[in-house]
């Protein structure tokens, strides 16, 4: 087994203080009757020197993320390994390092870069004597605390139950930390038997609970077709902008930071373009690298608006040293959650934060690309330009005509189009209607009762 233990490259101090204070702070924390944010050291493992620096921009995003749950990051360091170790995911070694950093550093909290087996985080725990989180762990933790509508509660607790029924070995899992109405334990049954058991029955009962969620928006989306009104997503890497985009294309605001999932409950808004067309934009949780699947499939109700959108934005923070590594890792989450082949524009946001000379070439391979910077408002006439330019050229103004007997294709046009004007005679219905041109090349025999030129 190729394994590289700690050293001064490997080991990522956080504060040149803490190795000299680790009394006085003893002292400090045991007088204080404030809650102390828990004192975190972030691991991590790579596989060669070459994943070296996207391992440490990993830690980065992590240290980010513990920040976001409300730790505080007192360490990071890595081990390059040619694969996990199958009982502790780092080597035994390292272990014992980390083990003397955890008394040194008087940490509280280990946090793994990578998901961890139920068998790899008890042995972490047990010879550490600290707990242990693993990076799904952690991005539930925010997304808990980030919820505030019913909808996005309800999808946080089914991640968050999801994720731990798997994990149920015995290990002496504490469901109640959870919440969510896990209820009392029988008697005469072991508490692993009824964890489990309760477990099953509140996940059907969200997965119920959220097939009404996806019901109610099916219904809303309905209606906008109804009405011919176009809609388009905005998506992108978390922090990538998207809500301060989001303000400042439908004038509303929202809640705006510059912090992991500041956004975590869709938005939705009406907003009528310079040119006079209506569009509800709609703003999303943002996606990130190792997103965990759990989370996809729990807000597949919420993405569901991506899928049913016109048209996608994806927001890119373009100041981003690895922002094509970003824009990829939004990709493969589009790609996971089934979304069709919709026309997209490249955001390229935060310029404001570029010098003159560099704004990155843009990809011949790329849809549309503009640049922008959601925070001085520097290219947005562009975009709306851009914007309307794409749902234009999706619709389009016909005349058909239809026989008496073709009253299920006029219904279809009623749920589909916008009626702008309707006429009976003796022989037929002659219909005017705004109608996506992609409607009529998927229904020929719509198609078919086009007035001709």
């Amino acid at each position: 087994m190729k394994e590289r233990e700690d050293s001064a490259e490997t080991s990522l101090p956080i504060q040149q203080e803490e190795n000299e204070a680790g009394e006085a702070r003893r002292g400090a924390r045991t007088r204080s009757t404030q809650p102390q944010p828990e004192r975190a050291i972030l691991i991590g493992v790579y596989r060669s020197g070459r994943e070296r620096g996207a391992a440490q921009d990993s830690l980065e995003e992590l240290e980010a993320l513990a920040t976001a749950a409300g730790a505080v990051t007192i360490l990071k360091t890595l081990q390059e390994r040619d694969r996990p170790d199958p009982g502790r995911f780092i080597g035994k070694g390292k272990v014992e390092m980390v083990k003397s950093q955890v008394a040194e550093q008087t940490a509280d909290l280990l946090i793994f870069d990578d998901n961890l087996t139920p068998r790899q985080k008890a042995n972490l725990e047990d010879e550490s004597h600290c707990r242990v989180i693993d990076r799904t762990q952690l991005i539930l933790d925010i997304f808990a605390k980030r919820a505030q509508t019913r909808e996005g509660k309800l999808q946080v607790e089914l991640a968050q139950l999801k994720y731990l029924l798997p994990r149920l070995t015995g290990f002496g899992v504490e469901l109640s930390r959870l919440g969510g109405g896990i209820g009392t334990r029988g008697p005469g049954e072991t508490k692993l038997e009824v964890d489990r058991r309760r477990l099953k029955r509140r996940i059907q009962l969200l997965d119920d609970e959220m097939d009404k969620v996806r019901r109610t928006r099916l219904l809303h989306r309905e209606r906008r077709k109804q009405h011919a009104i176009p809609a388009v997503a905005l998506v992108g890497y978390t922090n990538a902008g998207k809500s301060t985009l989001f303000t400042r294309i439908t004038q509303v605001e929202t809640f705006v930071g510059d912090q992991l999932f500041a956004t975590l409950d869709p938005l939705l808004r009406r907003t009528r373009l310079p040119q006079g067309q209506e569009v509800d934009f709609s703003d999303t949780v943002g996606f990130i690298k190792k997103l965990p699947h759990e989370l996809v499939m729990a807000f597949r109700a919420t993405l569901e608006e991506v899928n049913e959108a016109d048209l996608l934005l994806h927001v890119v923070d373009v100041s981003q040293e690895r922002y094509k590594e970003q824009m990829l890792a939004v990709d493969q989450v589009l790609t996971e959650i089934g979304t069709p082949d919709i026309p997209r524009i490249h955001v390229f946001n935060k310029i404001d934060r570029l010098t003159a000379g560099a704004r990155p070439a843009i990809e011949e391979s790329r849809e549309y690309t503009v640049f922008v910077s959601a925070l001085t408002g520097e290219g947005m006439d562009t975009l709306i330009r851009a914007i309307a330019d794409q749902l234009e050229s999706r619709v389009r103004r016909a005349c058909f005509e239809f026989p008496y007997d073709k009253g299920d294709l006029v219904a279809w046009l009623h749920s589909k189009g916008k009626i702008l004007n309707e006429k009976y005679t003796d022989t037929a219905i002659h219909i005017e209607a705004d109608i996506a041109q992609s409607l009529l090349d998927t229904h020929p025999d719509v198609a078919a009762h086009l007035k001709k030129a």
